[in-house]
């Protein structure tokens, strides 16, 4: 199992500012199961890997509207 480093760590703050959505988004994202994996760091704390949020970014590339395969 790979270490975490800190500099890593996104809160949904830094998510929302990256992604150009609010907060609120990122968190019903996370709440839905539809947003990047996160961490749980404490009871109430929740970080984002970077590496995590680019990949969900990634799989979300469209060349098309229509259907998704």
């Amino acid at each position: 199992m790979s270490a975490i480093g800190v500099g890593e760590l996104l809160t949904a703050a830094e998510v929302a500012e990256r992604l150009k959505l609010t907060v609120r988004a990122v968190n019903q994202l996370r709440y839905l199961g539809t947003g990047p994996a996160f961490v749980k760091v404490s009871h109430k704390a929740v970080r984002y890997r970077a590496a995590d949020v680019e990949e969900w970014l990634q799989a979300r590339v469209r060349t098309q509207t229509g259907a998704q395969s």
